[in-house]
């Protein structure tokens, strides 16, 4: 395996970082699998604009700003399942609001004037 050595700024450490040998992951790389690369890329970049677009146009906007990509990428189930780890810088978060914070709603009948807690 091939190291290399870089300068140290502190003497007393010598460190040797792996360069990386090409053949542990294939001995050589197809003629079409750029071709399948970019394929994929452009696929992920069409769906991501679609949705991300969808979002703008729901949000009465024309631009595609980051917000409106990160509601894309995070409503679709799959997008957010590969962009799981993923920040995306200016994107907010999703609107949530949990189950116990809304008001409860009550079974009354419409005969019944007033709320429960005006109830002495």
């Amino acid at each position: 395996m091939e190291r290399i050595q870089i300068p140290n700024p502190n003497p007393t450490k010598n460190r040797a970082f792996d360069v990386g040998d090409p053949s542990r992951y294939a001995e050589s790389v197809g003629t079409g699998s750029p071709v399948y690369l970019s394929a994929v890329l452009g696929y992920l970049v069409a769906e991501v604009l679609e949705l991300a677009g969808n979002a703008a146009r729901d949000n009465k906007k024309n631009r595609i700003v980051p917000r409106h990509i990160q509601l894309a990428v995070r409503n679709d189930e799959e997008l957010s399942k590969l962009m799981g780890g993923v920040t995306i810088a200016n994107g907010g978060v999703l609107p949530n609001v949990h189950q116990n914070l809304l008001p409860k709603k009550s079974g009354k009948g419409k005969g019944d004037i007033g709320s429960a807690s005006q109830e002495f």
